[in-house]
């Protein structure tokens, strides 16, 4: 299959996402939506879902990014923290995160959605106010677990709640901006953090324990709204459907071939692991978040050893978050359009190590923060890999067990990353680099062995539906192999 969309067939399968790529294409370019489904996904978002699920990702972001503002701002001196301890700070708030991914596979079947996922805001942010009277590293160390622990959850209700309350084709630009949303975070918690970091000697806090207060207390506020505002079901009373959605809403669900349901089905995850395409993504996720965890953690020292100003270093932080939104809602569009999601995660994943390339490699300082900029293509990258599971993964249990997969491939390498930023090559960190270089290529072979294997079942697949007829998708809690017309 060639890479223009005009010679895409139906018929043929390249990756996770291309196929659902292939069909949405044309279902966007040849089915208009009624006014009752257009009045439905407006309200869906505008006001029930996607607002609550922007603001949760950039809270959540911004949240576990504040250690990355605090540690310009005297936390590592007033806690009396070393450098090799601060780098375990960043790494163990994804243990915590890790821990969390097999009771949460559990919960995020079992418990409503709307409930949990408020409870898990209201304690993270709990958590975060109350790091501020951490004195040593013992108690900080004790609270990013926590932290990571009760935001371990939010990734996997997020694409939960989009895979069964939009269609297929409608889930590449929402997933696109809950990962927009880390993006603007970065940018707007630039100017968040330096504005705090001017607050010296307020109530006898630093400036650092006014960033937690402050952020704990908004993220506390939110999930009590999240509570009574956000919905998970497409059927909520509060979306006042009429007898035209309601049909509307049994169309879509054959769509969007997500049966939500209490059961875990064993079978669905034997399936899983039997696939190689989900130890490709696994993998390729772990790999890929090594230079996440290292980023978040250690920007602003990196940017600070440019020779920048404490502040200034926070501040320069702004084009980093511009760069993350611009490179990822190129990937979208890019990805609606044409489709071919595995090359374009891999072109995102060789932009990231030609900016770190710039970044290690040219000592002018204004080279080295376009490098800087430049190396968050990474997010676009992941981004794809998770519309993947989400457009092409069918069977309930089944998405949960790879969405939880991907996630806890994600969270052993944004814990591996800030451990290999070595204290004694601050503040270019010029080995954890390099790392993240080698990291990003070995993905780029993994995805695409991942899109070799999928194009070949595609093919199979398609040769059988020429002989066969089967029921359509979406009638039953089946998993993509299951149902013989999932494309």
């Amino acid at each position: 299959m060639t890479d223009s969309k005009t010679e895409y067939a139906p018929d043929t399968k390249e990756d996770v996402l291309d196929v659902a790529s292939v069909k949405h294409n044309e279902e966007e370019d040849n089915v208009s939506y009624s006014s009752a489904e257009r009045r439905l996904v407006r309200k869906l978002d505008y006001i029930y879902v996607m607002p609550c699920i922007a603001i949760l990702n950039f809270l959540q972001f911004f949240d576990k990014s504040a250690l990355n503002y605090a540690s310009v701002l005297g936390i590592k001196e007033d806690t009396n923290v070393s450098d090799s301890q601060y780098s375990w700070l960043g790494s163990i708030f994804y243990l915590g995160y890790l821990l969390y991914q097999v009771p949460n596979a559990v919960l995020i079947q079992r418990v409503p959605l709307t409930k949990y996922i408020s409870s898990l805001i209201i304690l993270w942010g709990l958590v975060l106010t109350v790091t501020s009277e951490g004195k040593n590293f013992s108690q900080m160390a004790a609270l990013r677990f926590l932290l990571g622990f009760f935001e371990a959850g939010i990734y996997p209700c997020c694409i939960m709640l989009i895979s069964t309350l939009y269609r297929r084709h409608e889930q590449a630009g929402r997933l696109g901006i809950v990962y927009i949303c880390n993006g603007v975070a970065m940018a707007v918690g630039g100017l968040i953090g330096y504005g705090i970091g001017n607050m010296t000697d307020v109530g006898n806090k630093a400036s650092w324990q006014w960033i937690m207060i402050i952020l704990g207390a908004v993220t506390i506020a939110f999930g009590l709204i999240c509570f009574f505002c956000l919905i998970d079901n497409p059927r909520s009373r509060f979306l006042r459907l009429d007898s035209e959605q309601e049909r509307i809403v049994d169309y879509r669900l054959q769509d969007n071939a997500v049966v939500r349901t209490k059961q875990i089905k064993v079978h669905h995850m034997w399936e899983a692991v039997r696939e190689p395409r989900f130890y490709c993504l696994v993998f390729a996720s772990l790999l890929v978040n090594f230079q996440n965890g290292a980023m978040n953690t250690f920007s602003s020292i990196i940017t600070k050893g440019f020779g920048f100003s404490s502040l200034n270093a926070i501040l320069l932080s702004i084009p980093s978050g511009v760069a993350d939104c611009i490179f990822i809602a190129a990937a979208v569009w890019y990805n609606r359009r044409y489709g071919q999601t595995i090359y374009v995660a891999c072109f995102f994943l060789g932009v990231a190590i030609i900016g770190l390339v710039l970044l290690v490699a040219i000592p002018k300082p204004q080279v080295k923060l376009v490098g800087l900029y430049l190396s968050w293509a990474y997010c676009a990258a992941y981004t794809l890999m998770l519309v993947c599971v989400a457009n092409n993964v069918s069977g309930y249990t089944k998405k949960i067990f790879y969405s939880s997969g991907i996630i806890a491939g994600y969270t052993i390498g944004n814990f591996i990353g800030p451990l290999i930023m070595v204290s004694w090559q601050a503040p270019l960190y010029l080995g954890g680099m390099i790392g993240c270089m080698c990291a990003n290529l070995v993905s780029i072979f993994l995805l695409l062995i991942a899109r070799y294997s999928m194009a070949k079942i595609n093919r199979e697949r398609a040769a059988a539906l020429e002989k066969n007829d089967a029921p359509p998708p979406g009638t039953d809690d089946l998993t993509d192999r299951e149902d013989s017309k999932f494309l």
